[in-house]
């Protein structure tokens, strides 16, 4: 199901991480995108499903509030987010940030996703 929204990448991507879909959570980067990971940087729709691969083989459930989408006349998006993920007791949370783009069909995709935003005091994320 496509995002006609930017909004919508978020609840989107919820529902492929808690359904350990790698293949699903790339289908919602546009194939240039970056993923900042812990690791380092995924560029490009592959790196980023293998990104994802490698996250959901300890990842728990997810929970993901959308804080703040800025959206230009130009198709860019900017989106923030609080997420929880509980894994074996355990919680950890953050704050995501990313830019999205609307495609050509008027689809949006993620073009840049930084799931730890830098300042914020709970982001040492189990995401990468």
């Amino acid at each position: 199901m496509p995002a006609y929204e930017p909004e919508a990448l978020h609840a989107l991507f919820v529902d492929a991480f808690n359904r350990a879909d790698a293949d699903g959570l790339a289908d919602l980067y546009q194939a240039n995108a970056v993923l900042a990971t812990r690791a380092g940087r995924a560029v490009g729709r592959h790196a980023i499903r293998q990104a994802y691969v490698d996250i959901l083989a300890s990842a728990g459930r997810m929970e993901l509030q959308t804080l703040a989408v800025l959206a230009s006349g130009d198709g860019l998006a900017l989106l923030h987010s609080a997420w929880a993920i509980h894994s074996d007791g355990n919680t950890t949370s953050g704050i995501s940030t990313e830019v999205a783009l609307r495609q050509s069909n008027g689809t949006w995709l993620f073009i840049l996703d930084e799931p730890r935003t830098p300042g914020f005091a709970g982001s040492s994320s189990h995401l990468s």
